[in-house]
């Protein structure tokens, strides 16, 4: 015997087709109602990915497109994008009656999705074992195809390499200006829990290359050099570009309590034409202490001529030739080292006792 269809009166019909895409009650659950071309269409309110509100969405042709992330379902059936239909969510049936928006009680469709391989970000952020690790991030910004001097990524090579020839470490440098990256695009502004680990553009999009950031900052070095030109008292744009999405790390903290750095250390190197160094260290050592970083005593080395003698030509000059700054990033580097050595030794030390406390209750 068949059970009988319980619809529920979701309001006005009118109301609903001065929209093409709106939220609206069902019982205690919202749904997504949608008009097109004449034809109502009802789908749950929840999207797939990390739950947007589908209803203050935009509707696009007949598909219904998550505010947070741009994914998309069929505002009928609720069937995802083409050539993703496994990945879906609940429809309703939904009729006209004296002037009335009726919508079934209960789906007609159910919530189907993907098998997703989780992101390689994703994983354990438990340290592999090996020697020391120094990373270094370059930020300055030129033409790649006539290439200049860089008194601050001058520097962050003298580093790296003397990690590499006296510490034994292993050392790896990133140049942003060779990756290709999106800028951050407010997803927490959205809503908090619409910032995901990893970035939702980074999850989304496999062309975007900031990945290479989050493996080399969450995952594989001790140590992550920063180095930045100024520019008008600031650090470059594209170090801000950086930072702004590196800030999903921070709101993994806020939202889930998910420290993702943990006995990192983080030094600057910072160099231009004109002064405000202090302002750009503040900045710099206040965000990466946020997402997790410690930094040791006397934590950047800098250089400015200043503004009255800020002569471009000869600050190239000076920063290349200056044996002082190139020690200067050498003691940086040991510095780095030293507080890192003793950040992994008592990680050690602690595992080492926890293991053996565990095996003392087990006798």
């Amino acid at each position: 015997m068949n059970t009988p269809v319980e619809w529920i009166d979701v309001g006005a019909a009118d109301d609903f087709k001065r929209a093409p895409l709106r939220e609206a009650k069902l019982g205690e659950r919202l749904v997504a109602v949608s008009f097109k071309d004449g034809k109502f269409g009802v789908i749950s309110n929840t999207c797939n990915h990390v739950g947007g509100p589908l209803g203050k969405g935009l509707l696009e042709g007949e598909m219904v497109v998550c505010p947070w992330h741009q994914y998309r379902f069929h505002r009928c059936t609720g069937e995802g994008e083409p050539g993703y239909e496994a990945d879906k969510v609940p429809s309703y049936g939904v009729k006209e009656e004296n002037g009335r928006l009726l919508v079934t009680a209960k789906p007609v469709s159910k919530r189907g999705h993907l098998p997703h391989e989780p992101h390689p970000l994703t994983r354990s952020t438990d340290r592999a074992p090996g020697p020391l690790r120094v990373g270094g991030i370059s930020t300055t910004a030129m033409d790649p195809k006539y290439p200049r001097f860089s008194t601050s990524e001058h520097l962050l090579g003298v580093a790296l390499e003397h990690a590499r020839s006296s510490l034994g470490a292993e050392a790896r440098m990133i140049r942003l200006n060779d990756l290709k990256f999106r800028n951050c695009e407010g997803f927490y502004s959205k809503a908090a829990k619409a910032c995901t680990w990893p970035c939702s553009i980074t999850s989304m999009d496999k062309t975007d290359q900031l990945d290479q950031v989050y493996e080399m900052a969450v995952h594989w070095a001790d140590i992550l050099l920063i180095a930045t030109p100024i520019r008008w008292g600031a650090a470059s744009s594209l170090y801000y570009k950086m930072v702004e999405r590196m800030n999903c790390i921070q709101n993994q903290i806020t939202l889930n309590n998910k420290v993702l750095i943990r006995n990192k250390v983080a030094a600057f190197i910072i160099t231009g034409g004109q002064d405000g160094i202090q302002a750009v260290a503040g900045q710099m050592m206040m965000f990466f202490s946020e997402i997790g970083f410690l930094v040791p005593q006397f934590p950047f080395i800098a250089h400015s001529l200043g503004w009255e003698f800020e002569e471009m030509e000869r600050n190239v000059d000076f920063v290349e030739k200056s044996e002082p700054l190139r020690a200067g990033a050498r003691e940086l580097v040991n510095r780095g080292a030293e507080m890192a050595k003793a950040l992994l030794e008592r990680e050690m030390t602690r595992s080492s006792i926890e293991r053996g406390g565990r095996k003392a209750s087990k006798k």
